[in-house]
């Protein structure tokens, strides 16, 4: 093996060991629900990224520290890794229910032998599934999410649960060493934000914070009436903001406006960057309004909320229907379509810009302004730092204000001394072009891959979608998000799976270190020379 590859190999190999330990820890779930015949499949599952990983870690494993290239390539391969083995339970399980090896108690009930679960005998599904759940994205290939095994639906959830912190922050905080590897590391998975000096301190205190916030979620749904086994996953994914559901029709499945609004919180709980999160919860809740991410984070839910339901009130979406608030009282008539044209258009900005996915009416037939309402807001999406996809607030902020901080340049002496507030930080001229021409870069790419994935979008499915439908699919993959014009599913064309599955992978690491690992493997292998 190269030189050059020789940290990729050891550092990826923690990360399949810290993967296989995922997929063991699934074993109980099998077990608690009776589902002996899932037990196999995910015990061989482990086994593959185990022993791949004790075998590169341990061959590799004195290799120096990785640079800024190296935890690139690191983090880009790590996310694709992961959802390569990731995709072993789908298929292995799949083809359990449908060979049924086992004899009683360990054989598969017949019914479990279903369309939903056969879609995952072809590995490319499998594959698309395991990447929308790493990356968070919530695009499925399954036509009846309750049709599932406990099992799998458990898999979909824990591996959105783990994606939605990420896999490079999992595998600091169980297998890394402290130094300026696990810092390299941590920075290549698209953040910054430290919360203590020490990376794998850092690291550790997200995910205290990330269970503590899960137990919240759950407990709240559970309260509003939600069963404890879907309180239990749409608590885990809708705070991981990735959007998998064990129901057929997501949030929309139980009718319940309670329900609707007690997961509002839950994807704003998502949206907000971690370090917010641990000082709030250390009692300096002034940064609720003093951090400029999280200030800007209010009025973009608002002013964004309240321009969707404006659309779907002028449009009429929900005119005709009625709906039953649950004192008892019936609202008909135009106070029933204002009641529904809030609780949707509320539920579903949050639901896009937080980049979760959840579901609670059909969007394919909303109008071409509603539905791009919605792209514009998960192309923004929410907090950096936070669980969330889509090029992120901060480069919003940096953008509005850099280029206003530019112009006003024009206005002032050559001399003049000038510095610009961002984030806490205050900046130079060079230092405010160098973030201006960073977010500039990210954006401009982020566009420019969002434009391929249309256009491969649009040559190879069928005509009874429209642009807006189009638009609002490939936004929703590259953005993260997993909210679906109706586009996505089994019968999805294998180059639009396969383009989906590039810009959920670029979307997830905001795109440069995908393209330096393909820069790196290029020139390590000299393959265009």
């Amino acid at each position: 093996m190269r030189q050059r590859l020789q940290p990729l190999a050891r550092d990826l190999g923690r990360i399949l060991m810290a993967l296989s330990g995922v997929m063991f820890a699934s074993v109980v779930v099998s077990l608690a629900w009776g589902e002996l015949f899932a037990v196999p499949a995910l015990v061989v599952s482990g086994l593959v990224p185990l022993g791949l990983g004790r075998l590169l870690s341990t061959r590799y494993g004195d290799t120096g520290e990785v640079g800024k290239l190296h935890g690139m390539m690191i983090a880009a391969s790590g996310w694709f890794l992961v959802a390569v083995f990731g995709t072993l339970p789908f298929v292995l399980v799949a083809w359990t229910v449908a060979v049924d090896p086992f004899p009683a108690p360990f054989a598969a009930p017949a019914a479990l032998d279903t369309p939903t679960l056969a879609a995952f005998r072809d590995p490319l599904n499998g594959f698309f599934e395991s990447m929308s759940g790493f990356t968070g994205t919530g695009l499925t290939m399954t036509d009846d999410e309750g049709a599932l095994p406990r099992t799998v639906q458990w898999w979909r959830t824990i591996i959105e649960w783990v994606g939605g912190v990420g896999v490079i922050v999992l595998t600091t905080a169980i297998l890394a060493r402290p130094g300026s590897g696990s810092l390299t590391l941590y920075e290549s998975e698209a953040r910054s934000e430290k919360i203590h000096p020490s990376i794998v301190s850092t690291v550790r205190t997200i995910w205290w914070i990330f269970i503590l916030f899960t137990f919240v979620s759950i407990s709240l749904l559970w309260l509003a009436g939600m069963p404890i086994w879907d309180s239990i996953n749409h608590g885990m994914t809708g705070l991981a903001t990735g959007g998998f559901s064990v129901t057929d029709a997501s949030i929309g499945e139980y009718n319940d406006p309670i329900i609707d609004f007690a997961m509002v919180p839950v994807m704003v709980l998502g949206s907000i960057a971690f370090p917010i999160h641990y000082l709030m919860l250390r009692g300096d809740l002034k940064n609720l309004y003093t951090d400029p991410q999280t200030r800007w984070l209010w009025g973009y839910f608002s002013l964004g909320s309240v321009a969707l339901v404006g659309l779907l009130w002028i449009d009429g979406t929900f005119e005709t229907g009625r709906v039953a608030v649950t004192n008892g009282v019936v609202l008909t008539g135009s106070t029933a379509s204002l009641f529904q044209t809030i609780r949707y258009g509320l539920f579903q900005f949050v639901s896009a810009a937080s980049c979760t996915g959840f579901g609670t009416t059909g969007i394919g037939d909303w109008s071409a302004p509603a539905q791009l309402t919605m792209s514009g807001a998960m192309v923004l999406g929410a907090a950096a730092g936070s669980t969330v996809g889509g090029i992120k607030l901060i480069r919003l902020i940096t953008l509005v204000k850099g280029t206003a901080f530019s112009i006003r340049g024009v206005f002032y002496p050559e001399s003049a001394v000038r510095y610009l507030k961002l984030d806490d930080r205050k900046l130079g001229e060079s230092e405010v072009s160098r973030e201006l021409e960073e977010a500039s870069i990210i954006a401009f790419l982020w566009v420019l891959f969002l434009g391929v994935g249309l256009a491969v979008l649009l040559l190879t499915v069928d005509g009874s979608f429209t642009l807006e439908n189009a638009i609002f699919e490939i936004t929703s993959a590259q953005g993260n998000v997993g909210l679906s014009s109706g586009i996505t599913g089994p019968a999805m064309p294998t180059p639009a799976k396969v383009m989906f599955l590039f810009n959920m992978w670029i979307g997830r690491l905001e795109i440069i270190p995908v393209l330096v690992l393909l820069r790196g493997l290029l020139d390590t292998f000299d393959f265009y020379r």
